[in-house]
């Protein structure tokens, strides 16, 4: 399989698995030729710290059993903010109110890059 396929293949395992998971307001950021750490980045929110939690580590758990290799996770202690690192998809996973604080996809579109938005 090649590269740009496989990193298509999991962004779509992602995005599925958070819509399973009932995320909240996913918003889908491509990187590809915009930063060198990953392809797509996905923003996301719980309705609460437990829920972030349960949907990282279920999220992780489900892109390693699909071959995708092991994923840091960070930020599960407190789960207002957790990172999961997938390789060529980063998934930022937040309370309500700590996403609208640090507002990422405002930060990453600034260069007119198109949002492709998930569940609301």
């Amino acid at each position: 399989m090649a590269e740009g396929d496989k990193a298509d293949e999991l962004y779509a395992l992602v995005m599925q698995q958070l819509d399973d998971d009932q995320a909240q307001e996913i918003v889908a950021i491509p990187l590809e030729g915009k930063s060198s750490v990953a392809d797509h980045m996905v923003v996301a929110s719980g309705r609460s710290s437990r829920q972030v939690a349960a949907m990282a580590q279920k999220l992780g758990e489900k892109v390693k059993q699909a071959g995708f290799g092991p994923v840091r996770i960070e930020g599960l202690p407190q789960a207002d903010w957790v990172l999961i690192d997938c390789g060529d998809v980063v998934v930022h996973l937040f309370r309500p109110e700590v996403r609208s604080f640090y507002n990422l996809e405002r930060m990453w579109s600034f260069e007119g890059g198109e949002l492709k938005q998930g569940r609301t």
